[in-house]
């Protein structure tokens, strides 16, 4: 009985000890089989990369320059005061030109939109620029801008309303369709109105009509139905004297970092008039902004100037502490803001001004157009932190200018008028045109080339 019982006792152990070790042995394969990936079934969807074909390459120029009050009983009348000088060329040959209609502008002269039409899926560089010098009674000075395409906004931001001056707003519609355009004034008063511009149509108006009462308006520019052309067209007078004129291109939208190469500081006059100033304003937010002014071919600073700037309200900040020489002018502020520099020659008669705006970066070929003008430069600024190699080759030519732009530096070679330029840059740099002479001033970014279209993915 004894060795039965104790023959039990080891056989019931046993198995206890089994049903233990499968216990634990369940629960550690329950563990491991929650953390483990467990198996699944995907289906990985059918696609394929589709590039899609790109668009005629459009751009608008900007026509006459306009002549507003010649006649005195009909003082909103807009007469043809001259005929701009037009250089222009494309990668793929010369731009077919048409004309748009001016039905507002008395003797009007052609508004050309010049077409680049796309070779099997690539659509060719166009580079246009015109010039105008004026030296009428009411009219003197020298007017540069070149050829853009269209847009559904834009902001024009050297306008003025002091008396002397006559700001015309100018828009184009180069479209099969009319286009319905806000204009939108911000400064110290504020205001809005709405055009009509017809298809293929150029239509202007001055200033002073929307913004009668601001003392520094900036305008956003918003196109409905129709992509159009924005540029502000300004003339100034003192006391009798005609005393400059320009052509404002738009800039498209505020940045948190504008870069203006080729700024012109001139001696201060003795009546104490600002040779220059920057326009800043920031859209929709409040914003700390500084303004930073570096001699070309120099990366230490001239000068540094902090500004506070208001949601919506424009601000000007003098530069006369500035000595003359050529300049770049750089922003940094931690919203995106908008600014421009305004530079003149001098405050009295046979003088001139330009608005000089940011210039994008680019990197990769773009063609430059220079008009017909004082001796014109392409000035280069570099705000990464490696050199940048310019090639700037002139279009039907196989002598290359090499030019190196230092890192956070800037660096300008003359150019010849008249004259079409294929610039490539190593790496991101931004670039401007400037033409400069006694009483003649003008300037304006090199902006990239439309960029290539990316491939889509397609699922069916």
């Amino acid at each position: 009985m004894t060795g039965t019982r104790t023959f039990r006792v080891a056989a019931t152990s046993a198995r206890v000890l089994t049903g233990a070790v499968v216990a634990a042995a369940c629960v550690v394969g329950a563990v491991v089989a929650i953390t483990a990936p467990w198996p699944t079934v995907a289906h990985e969807p059918a696609y394929a990369d589709v590039t899609p074909m790109p668009g005629d390459t459009v751009l608008v120029c900007n026509g006459d320059f306009r002549a507003l009050g010649r006649d005195s009983s009909n003082p909103l009348e807009m007469v043809s005061a001259a005929t701009p000088r037009i250089t222009s060329g494309g990668s793929e040959g010369a731009p077919e030109s048409t004309s748009l209609a001016v039905d507002d502008l008395v003797g009007a002269g052609d508004v050309r939109r010049l077409v680049g039409e796309v070779t099997g899926r690539a659509a060719p560089m166009l580079g246009a620029t015109e010039s105008v010098n004026l030296s009428e009674e009411d009219l003197f000075g020298f007017a540069a801008a070149p050829c853009r395409p269209a847009s559904t906004e834009s902001w024009l931001l050297g306008g003025t309303v002091e008396t002397g001056s006559k700001d015309l707003i100018v828009l184009t519609n180069p479209g099969a369709v009319p286009s319905t355009v806000a204009l939108s004034v911000f400064g110290t008063v504020r205001a809005s109105t709405s055009v009509i511009v017809p298809a293929g149509t150029q239509v202007a108006l001055p200033l002073s009509s929307i913004a009668s009462g601001s003392e520094i308006p900036v305008v956003k520019v918003t196109a409905t139905g129709s992509p159009v052309r924005a540029v502000l067209q300004s003339s100034l007078t003192r006391t009798l004297d005609p005393a400059g004129v320009d052509l404002q291109d738009a800039v498209t939208a505020a940045q948190r970092h504008p870069v203006i190469p080729g700024v012109q500081m001139f001696e201060s006059p003795a009546d104490g008039s600002e040779m220059a100033v920057v326009r800043l304003m920031s859209p929709g937010a409040d914003a700390q902004a500084v303004v930073t002014v570096r001699a070309i071919g120099e990366s230490d600073p001239v000068v540094e100037l902090p500004i506070p700037l208001t949601a919506d309200e424009p601000t000007e900040l003098s530069l006369s502490a500035v000595p003359p020489g050529e300049y770049t002018v750089q922003v940094d502020a931690d919203v995106p803001v908008l600014a421009g520099v305004r530079e003149q020659d001098g405050s009295g008669p046979q003088t001139d001004f330009a608005w000089l705006l940011p210039a994008p970066e680019f990197d990769s070929e773009v063609l430059v157009a220079v008009p017909d003008g004082p001796e014109p430069r392409l000035v280069f600024a570099n705000d990464e932190d490696r050199e940048v190699e310019v090639v700037v080759v002139e279009q039907g030519s196989d002598e290359p200018v090499a030019v190196t732009v230092p890192a956070g530096s800037s660096a300008a070679i003359g150019v010849d008028p008249r004259t079409v330029y294929a610039v490539t840059a190593s790496g991101p740099v931004h670039a401007s045109v400037t033409m400069t002479a006694a009483g003649a001033l003008a300037g304006w970014p090199v902006w990239p080339a439309a960029g290539a279209q990316q491939s889509i993915r397609v699922y069916p």
